[in-house]
């Protein structure tokens, strides 16, 4: 056991969340919702305004939301790509699971049946639990790739032949799903996908700071995750 384990073994509390990744959680977070939003409305269209069309903007207005939500989530998916290179370990987990360790997948069935209220004892971890890195790297990190590309592609649309959205996404995209109605299915049935993600992300989140108890939500603020039962911790090494 190194000197880094035994420190964070006896240690009730301990810096996992730089203020990097802070901020873009909470950026990133907002974003999302004014995606949710706007991108339902996109889809499903308000059936009138009052008053003379001319006069009202008002999905003008959603669509700009829109796309300046959306380059924000993908300035921020970038920059957090980024700081998962230079930042600390907890920084990098959601972007490499560490498939290839038997113990790793031992920790996910533990924590399947812990949500399940099959284990009696819950696993204590200075960063994602093994489950938690999983779902956010299949479900969040590639459902956001998911939702840039074809974002972007149908964007590209609009912009124009000339545009770089077009370039390097709707030349491509389009045409591998098919039609522009298409892309617009999937990315709509993405939107679904995150909505879903987050209000399993938001319960699980609240359920541990209670049921753990070890701090998760406080966690995303400080940067502190803190352990009642410190005597118990893994640092998921």
């Amino acid at each position: 056991m190194s000197s880094e384990q035994i420190q964070q073994r006896t240690e009730p509390a301990v810096y996992v969340y730089e203020v990097p990744v802070r901020l873009w959680h909470w950026v990133n977070a907002l974003a999302i919702v004014v995606l949710c939003i706007s991108g339902y409305f996109i889809g499903s269209p308000l059936p009138s305004v009052p008053g003379e069309a001319i006069d009202n903007y008002l999905m003008g207005y959603i669509r700009f939301a829109h796309f300046a939500a959306a380059y924000i989530f993908v300035i921020g998916f970038i920059g957090r790509l980024y700081w998962a290179i230079i930042g600390n370990r907890q920084a990098r987990e959601i972007f490499l699971p560490p498939l290839h360790r038997l113990g790793y997948w031992g920790g996910v069935w533990h924590e399947i049946k812990w949500y399940l209220f099959l284990a009696k004892e819950p696993r204590k971890y200075t960063g994602h639990n093994p489950l938690a890195v999983l779902a956010m790297h299949f479900i969040f990190v590639w459902g956001a790739i998911f939702m840039m590309i074809t974002g972007l592609a149908l964007y590209g649309e609009g912009s124009g032949y000339d545009s770089w959205q077009y370039q390097w996404f709707s030349s491509w995209v389009i045409p591998l799903f098919g039609q522009s109605q298409d892309v617009h299915t999937f990315h709509h049935l993405g939107m679904w996908l995150i909505i879903v993600f987050v209000m399993i992300h938001i319960y699980v989140a609240i359920r541990e700071d209670i049921m753990s108890r070890q701090s998760l939500v406080s966690s995303m603020i400080s940067g502190w995750r803190t352990f009642r039962d410190h005597r118990k911790v893994d640092d998921g090494r």
